[in-house]
């Protein structure tokens, strides 16, 4: 434990960052396994709403530094192959 001032108010301030993406990382995985489950029931309209709020978390996961744009970029490209096959 810190004895400086500062440090002990970083400590708490890393702490709720922390939080903070942890929850977005978990949403943003939760939302992928239920696009997967989607997919594999071949449901093209539940799948296409899903994509799409993926995509949304995905672009907000990289405004807020928590992914590279290349790694959201690839996902949302594999996703989207993945529902444009669906017959």
């Amino acid at each position: 434990m810190p004895n400086i001032k500062s440090q002990k108010k970083r400590v708490i301030t890393n702490n709720k960052r922390n939080l903070a993406v942890s929850s977005q990382k978990s949403s943003l995985r939760t939302s992928i396994k239920a696009l997967k489950a989607a997919i594999d029931a071949a449901d093209k309209d539940l799948a296409v709403a899903t994509l799409a709020l993926v995509n949304s978390k995905l672009d907000k996961a990289v405004v807020n530094k928590i992914y590279h744009k290349n790694y959201a970029s690839r996902q949302k490209a594999r996703l989207a192959k993945s529902v444009n096959a669906i017959a």
